[in-house]
């Protein structure tokens, strides 16, 4: 294998041979490291491609199997667990917090909905007081300090990424209502019984599936400085309290986390279901997991705004579902507006586009500087969409 410019191993429908172009061409134009991408239609797999190295030093190869942490891309299927209770009857997205969550009342949040949460509304996008990560992998202080916290802004006005709570919301939600965190409750329902090697942390018996996460590229200190004062407060507290760099997620401690927003690991494969299961469609030959009605109910819009926290970051209004943020206009998630996914920090990404019957997993270690639409993870949408 070439340290360059690898050749992807796996399989690839001829139709989709733009994709293994794209895949491929990311090694020797767009600085991959190590990767992998999946592609199902109609619940079959025909992409499932995977190439170049599991770690910085190129001593191991990535593999077939090879786990990556895909950051933010991890909200799917947190959300998911959600919308399974919800598809059960066991709970209201248009319930208050409160109601499953007494303590969650407090500082004027009693009005704060389920579907709030999932929609990045609640106005908690971050912490007020200091949390260090020690703090962040203590679960009960974390959801304690979140549900004593005024809301930064009004909630369900509008959106403001909750890049690191979002995982403790809906979790502590998951966790009344079901008896179980967020990482228990997908091997049950869904990843165990379906065999989908996903997990929210990271078992230490699997570490020596990991690969290791490159940090991106990184601006001078100074720069940081002044890009971060130009941040309002809710923004500045989402994406800095705490701090978490790749090196972080190296470590023995954040994989045995429960961090439900950002440490799930798997491979593409693992992503591709999870996203086609959110489309309402279960891997080839499976059962669904979702109800239509429930699949629908997952990329239901709750209102186009520029967000508070990354709105920068785009040039255009976005709009995010319940647990996912929607294509639109600008095409985020190809041309398919009503097309839905996750890009997690960095570079990864899982989609679908229950239209087409189409979703794909896209992971892989060396972080890009973007917090979405990563010029790599483009390229094979792009890719995929002209061989459709």
């Amino acid at each position: 294998m070439s340290q360059h410019a690898p050749h992807a191993q796996g399989h690839c429908d001829p139709r989709f041979s733009a994709v293994r172009t794209a895949f491929e061409s990311n090694f020797g134009d767009r600085d991959q490291l190590g990767a992998a991408v999946t592609v199902t239609l109609d619940g079959e797999t025909v992409v499932d491609l995977w190439g170049g190295w599991a770690d910085r030093a190129r001593t191991r190869a990535w593999e077939q199997d090879t786990l990556v942490n895909v950051w933010s891309a991890s909200k799917g299927p947190t959300a998911l667990c959600a919308h399974i209770l919800a598809d059960h009857g066991l709970l209201d997205l248009d319930a208050p917090v409160a109601a499953y969550w007494p303590e969650f009342a407090a500082a004027g949040k009693e009005s704060v909905l389920v579907r709030h949460l999932l929609s990045h509304r609640a106005g908690l996008s971050g912490l007020r007081e200091p949390h260090s990560l020690a703090q962040l992998l203590d679960w009960e202080l974390t959801v304690e300090r979140l549900a004593t916290q005024e809301p930064w802004w009004e909630p369900g006005s509008r959106s403001g990424y909750h890049a690191i709570m979002f995982g403790h919301l809906v979790g502590e939600v998951v966790r009344r209502v079901s008896g179980l965190l967020p990482s228990a409750f997908l091997e049950r329902e869904v990843t165990g019984p379906l065999g989908i090697d996903f997990t929210i942390g990271l078992p230490e018996k699997e570490s020596e599936r990991a690969a290791e996460l490159v940090r991106p590229p990184t601006a001078s200190t100074s720069k940081r400085a002044a890009d971060y004062a130009q941040l309002a407060p809710a923004a500045l507290a989402a994406l800095t309290n705490p701090p978490v760099s790749a090196t972080d997620a190296n470590t023995p401690q954040w994989r045995a986390a429960e961090i439900p927003a950002a440490n799930g690991h798997g491979t593409a494969r693992a992503i591709a279901a999870l996203y086609g299961i959110l489309a309402g469609r279960g891997p080839y030959g499976s059962p669904r997991v979702l109800s239509p009605k429930a699949a629908e109910r997952v990329r239901e819009g709750q209102g186009s705004c520029r967000d508070l926290v990354v709105g920068a970051g785009f040039k255009y209004e976005t709009e995010i579902g319940l647990g996912v943020w929607l294509s639109g206009p600008n095409g985020l998630y190809g041309p398919n507006p009503r097309a839905f996914g996750h890009d997690g920090s960095g570079g990864s990404c899982g989609l679908a586009d229950p239209e087409a019957g189409i979703s794909l997993g896209y992971v892989m270690n060396r972080m890009g500087p973007h917090i979405a639409d990563d010029p790599r993870k483009m390229a094979l949408v792009d890719a995929l969409y002209s061989a459709l």
